[in-house]
């Protein structure tokens, strides 16, 4: 996805028809969620209306006995109001935690299950740290927005409307004054808004351009560090930060610029209906009682309404928040299964490419390669940067799709099987092996996650990791930090390498295996790769020539196609070829087939 696409603005129709659905898979949450609120809105009318009678019951009246009766009662009646509200809004709170956390998670875990079966072109274009947070903040937007929806609009709609009908039946002048002026306070805060919200979303947008950043940067310390970089980069980041800084301040500015136009519109109101009642008053049409009718309802409605301007800047910026993570549920997957992909059977395991073309955003890398590698045949891949032999084992996992061509295994089309059956046929060692931050059990066992403990232990004495696990104060249960950091580089290749053992896969990709490795190191692994290999259809990049001395055959690539293809005998005889050439300033000797 291009920076473009991370810009584009969603509708609020289609985020809100994203998080609708998740309402009502708790129904009866909901209906405790509805029934409080209620609960709330009709104690908050009605209460009013007995403190109204108790006014007018005091107002130039002496004590009697009758009358503090019925003030008694009164105040009884009012503290019940009171009590009810309050046990509906816990019922109402209480359901509302529970529905927002369930919905939240399912929803966490629907973007995370979404994102991560993106393509690898996908993540390249990406900072992770930026994805992070937008799948976080898809799942805190929608507690955001129904509690703007459920705790504020709703709530507050039922109640102005309320308090309308209920001051139009004292004199309709003042029930008329309330609801033209809410009609216009709701008004106008939803045009300010409106008006708001592309700062808001710039606001945004800058945020995350300053967290990804911030992870770009601490996620390549080690290099910054070497380069003696430090300055650079802070100077880098603060213009990221300033950046922000000018989004954020002609956000905040309008927020209080909002504030100011309220301020005066509520003082507006206040000035309208005392004004009225006091003319109604001297007329006789109105009691002390309804003063405070009118003091208490506009009140809570000043509450509520002014609550709509601060509550419309955390919907937007949920709708913000939402819409970041909403762009890429809504981008399609570069790399899907077809329709009826069948599970891929391998029975011998042949690899065979056929007129394959394929380049990176236009530039050629393929052009018209075939190859075919017959089962349980040893081949490496040999050639200059460039030459497209990373390019055919990333087809070969279906991390990219062919643009021309087809690759088989065993005759069947990669693209027509899926995508998890033909990973789990295959065992890949990368040249950078990916760990997690996790145990080295957990590492070890990341391809077959039900192995016994012998099946790991032995997996990991054949890679010739066993031996330094062993000596960990934790042993198999030590993590191993953010992407291996706390091993070395040959530890973290011993452990892929285990990995791949213990996955036991027909097909097995090994690039650049062994280039992290000392001469130590990669002599004590020899005998395990070798074991590793039995059997098993292998394809092998090497750089190192003397690393695939011995495979039963090299293929030599050029510019994307083959230009060679041999034993090293072979092809080391012929002076004129690319593969003596690369060979003339290399030395060495590997892996007996």
């Amino acid at each position: 996805m291009s920076d473009d696409t991370k810009r584009e603005i969603v509708p609020a129709g289609r985020i809100l028809r994203a998080y609708a659905p998740e309402l009502g898979k708790h129904p009866g949450l909901f209906v405790m969620v509805m029934v409080g609120m209620a609960g709330i809105v009709a104690t908050d009318l009605i209460a009013p209306l007995y403190l109204k009678q108790f006014f007018n019951a005091i107002a130039g009246t002496d004590p009697t006995t009758n009358l503090v009766a019925e003030l008694s009662m009164i105040i009884t009646i009012v503290i019940a109001l009171y009590v009810a509200n309050w046990v509906a809004f816990r019922a109402y709170s209480i359901g509302l935690i529970n529905l927002e956390l369930k919905a939240m998670s399912r929803l966490y875990n629907h973007a995370f299950d979404y994102l991560i079966r993106h393509s690898q072109h996908f993540f390249t274009s990406q900072f992770t740290g930026t994805l992070t947070r937008r799948v976080a903040k898809f799942s805190d937007a929608f507690e955001t927005l129904v509690d703007t929806v459920f705790m504020q609009f709703v709530p507050t709609a039922i109640f102005v409307v309320g308090a309308v009908i209920v001051l139009a039946t004292q004199h309709p002048w003042l029930g008329g004054i309330l609801a033209v002026w809410s009609v216009i306070f709701i008004i106008v805060q939803i045009w300010l808004a409106n008006l708001r919200q592309p700062l808001r979303e710039a606001q945004s947008r800058a945020e995350s351009e300053r967290t990804g950043a911030t992870a770009d940067a601490l996620s390549n310390q080690s290099a910054i560090t070497q380069f003696a970089a430090e300055e650079a980069e802070s100077r880098k980041l603060a213009d990221v930060v300033a950046r922000w800084r000018q989004a954020a301040m002609r956000s905040w500015g309008a927020d209080e610029f909002i504030w100011a136009v309220l301020g005066l519109l509520m003082i507006g109101i206040q000035a309208a209906l005392l004004y009225a009642a006091v003319e109604l008053w001297s007329r006789g049409l109105l009691t002390v009682g309804d003063f405070v009718l009118i003091q208490a309802y506009l009140i809570t409605t000043f509450e509520r309404l002014i609550g709509i301007n601060r509550d419309l800047r955390r919907f937007y910026a949920g709708l913000a928040n939402a819409s970041e993570m909403i762009t890429i549920l809504d981008t399609d997957y570069d790399i899907k299964d077809a329709a009826g992909a069948r599970e891929l059977v391998v029975d011998e395991g042949s690899i065979t490419f056929e007129d394959v073309s394929f380049g990176y955003q236009d530039r050629p890398t393929l052009a018209g390669f075939s190859l075919s590698i017959p089962s349980h045949q040893k081949v490496a891949l040999v050639g200059p940067s460039g030459a497209g032999k990373s390019t055919i084992t990333k087809l070969l996992l279906r991390l990219y799709d062919v643009t021309g061509g087809t690759i088989r295994i065993d005759g069947q089309d990669i693209r027509e099987v899926t995508q998890e059956s033909l990973r789990k046929a295959i065992s890949f060692v990368p040249q950078e092996p990916a760990l997690f931050h996790r145990s080295l059990r957990e590492n070890i066992s990341y391809g077959r996650p039900d192995a016994s403990e012998a099946e790991i232990i032995e997996a990991a004495k054949k890679a010739h990791c066993h031996e330094f696990i062993a000596g960990l104060p934790l042993g198999y249960e030590t993590y191993v930090g953010e992407r291996g950091v706390k091993l070395s580089g040959g530890e973290r290749q011993r452990v892929a390498i285990a990995r791949a053992i213990l996955k036991d896969a027909p097909i097995l990709v090994l690039d650049e295996a062994t280039s992290s490795l000392d001469s130590e190191s990669e002599s004590l692994i020899q005998d395990a790769l070798r074991t590793l290999m039995a059997g098993k259809t292998v394809v092998v990049i090497a750089h190192r020539l003397s690393t695939i001395m011995s495979m039963d055959r090299i293929v030599v690539l050029e510019g994307g196609r083959v230009v060679a293809d041999g034993t090293h005998d072979e092809l080391v005889a012929d002076a004129g070829g690319l593969y003596h050439k690369l060979w003339s300033i290399q030395a060495g000797g590997f892996i007996a087939g």
